[in-house]
Parts: structure tokens; C-alpha cells; sequence
């Protein structure tokens, strides 16, 4: 499949990112945990400038904990400052907090020293799109602040929200990068919901997917649609099992692909078929 999208509001908002980050002290990343690397934007270290940075492992709740906890592993390894967080069930929520202040500590004596002592620690939240930026913010606000959804683009427009605790945050739209190199990210994006299903086959996508989580966690397949998996089975082959098994056939025994396709992407976002990861 060839996945390219980057419409015209994502140019703006890199100019924003760009033109913002000198208000901001830090910046916390979104990264989705079903694919840590895949879904991190390689555009965004040199947006930001420089600023240090809180990488935020968000949805862990549908990820694989053991896949996770080695990403965790493997970052902090680099020297990357970050956390694991969910926002279904709030785990993580409320050491970001403590996070950004251990990672502005330095800073924070300077103001302190300057008699600034009450000066706000200004984050900027980044992330692609359909990561969970505004269901992430609306848990460290306590209430809805920003407009959250289930598909890419529903923020569109900055945003300041002011929490409780001396720390302001700056909301961005989601940001992808303008071309894909590495097929295998094109795909993991488009699995997760970060491109936008309107510019897919979905069929085809859907196939990719069953056939890669065939290899990888089968047993998540067979129990939710009752299927079963014989080695060499292509993507179609097992799309076509889970129709039949749902009953989606049209007039003359024809397959309803279109519908079991979406189904198929549907329920995985939505993490019906289980705690997954897509890279390791």
C-alpha cells in the first residue's frame, strides 16, 4: 500500500510548533504504546528546538504490558526522561507531574534564585494524531478542556489550558511527517487510526493487518471470531474466514469484505481483540 497524508493544516501546524516553543519550557511527547517508534514524529526534536522532553508511552492500557515495559526499558536506557501513562484508567496520570518538575529541577532553582518562585512550568503537548493528546490533557485538567475523538484532526487549533498545580499547557493539533520512508510505519500508523481511513483501502489494510497479527498473537484471532488459523494463510484468507464466521455475505454468496474489513480495524482500535503491540 502506498500511505501518504499530510493536508495542508499539518503545515500550519509545524509553524506553529515553531513559532510557540519559545513560550514553552519543555514539551511532553505522545507516542502510542501499540508502536513506540513508528509513532513518534522524527520532525519534532528539531521543532522544538532543543526543549527538554517528557516522552509520554500513552494508551498502555491496550498495548502488551511485556512489549511496554521493554520500550520503557529501552528509552530510559537512552537517557530519554519517560513514563508510561492511560488515560482510560488514569495509570501514569499523576506522576507526569512529578515527572516534569524533576525534569525542570535545574530551572526551577534558577527562578527560585531570580525570585520568581511561583513561576509556571509552560509544556508543550505534541504528538501525532489519534494518540490521545486531548483525553491525556483532559485527565491532568481533572474535566474536559479539549475536544477529544476517536479519529485524526479533531484538535485543529491551539490551545492554553491553565491546571491547578502551576503548570500551563499548550495543546497542538496532531502532526505527522510529510513523507513515509519505511513502509512498515506507513502501515502501523494506519492500523492505530493516526491516517485517516478515508485515504485507504481498507481491505487491503485490514488483510495486512490480520495477516501480521496472525504471526504474532494468533490466539487473540481464533478466540475472538472463532476462526481458525492453519500456517500460510494470506491476509484475504483469514478476512474471508472472519466474514463468513460474522455472516457478512451479500446477494450470490458474494463475501462482504468492505464490511468485514472495517470491523476488523474497528475492533482492534478499540482493543476487542486483546492487549497488543505492533513492534517490539
Amino acid at each position: 500500500m502506498n500511505i501518504q497524508w499530510f493536508p495542508g493544516h499539518m503545515t500550519k501546524t509545524r509553524r506553529m510548533i515553531e513559532e510557540n516553543i519559545r513560550l514553552c519550557d519543555c514539551v511532553v511527547e505522545l507516542c502510542d504504546a501499540r508502536c513506540p517508534k513508528s509513532s513518534r514524529n522524527p520532525d519534532l526534536p528539531r521543532l522544538t528546538k532543543g526543549k527538554k522532553l517528557l516522552l509520554v508511552i500513552n494508551k498502555c492500557d491496550i498495548a502488551d504490558p511485556v512489549v511496554t515495559q521493554k520500550w520503557l526499558e529501552r528509552y530510559k536506557s537512552e537517557n530519554i526522561n519517560v513514563i508510561a501513562s492511560s488515560s482510560n484508567d488514569s495509570k501514569g496520570i499523576a506522576k507526569i507531574f512529578d515527572a516534569v518538575r524533576e525534569m525542570m529541577k535545574d530551572e526551577i532553582e534558577k527562578n527560585k534564585l531570580k525570585g520568581f518562585v511561583n513561576k509556571p512550568i509552560r509544556i508543550m503537548v505534541c504528538g501525532i494524531p489519534n494518540v490521545g493528546k486531548s483525553s491525556f490533557i483532559n485527565k491532568l485538567y481533572g474535566k474536559a478542556a479539549a475536544k477529544a475523538g476517536d479519529r485524526p484532526g479533531v484538535t485543529r487549533g491551539k490551545q492554553w489550558i491553565t491546571l491547578k498545580n502551576g503548570m500551563e499547557l499548550l495543546d497542538t493539533p496532531g502532526i505527522l511527517w510529510p513523507k513515509f520512508d519505511d513502509k512498515e510505519v506507513a502501515l502501523r500508523l494506519a492500523y492505530t487510526g493516526a491516517v485517516k481511513d478515508e485515504i485507504l483501502d481498507v481491505e487491503e489494510l485490514s488483510a495486512h493487518l490480520l495477516k501480521t497479527l496472525s504471526e504474532n498473537y494468533a490466539d487473540n484471532l481464533k478466540e475472538r471470531y472463532k476462526i481458525e488459523l492453519e500456517d500460510g494463510l494470506t491476509g484475504y484468507e483469514i478476512l474471508e474466514r472472519v466474514c463468513r464466521k460474522r455472516g457478512f455475505i451479500l446477494k450470490g454468496n458474494e463475501v462482504d469484505y468492505l464490511r468485514g474489513a472495517n470491523i476488523v480495524l474497528d475492533e482492534f482500535r478499540g482493543a476487542k481483540l486483546g492487549r497488543i503491540s505492533l513492534e517490539s
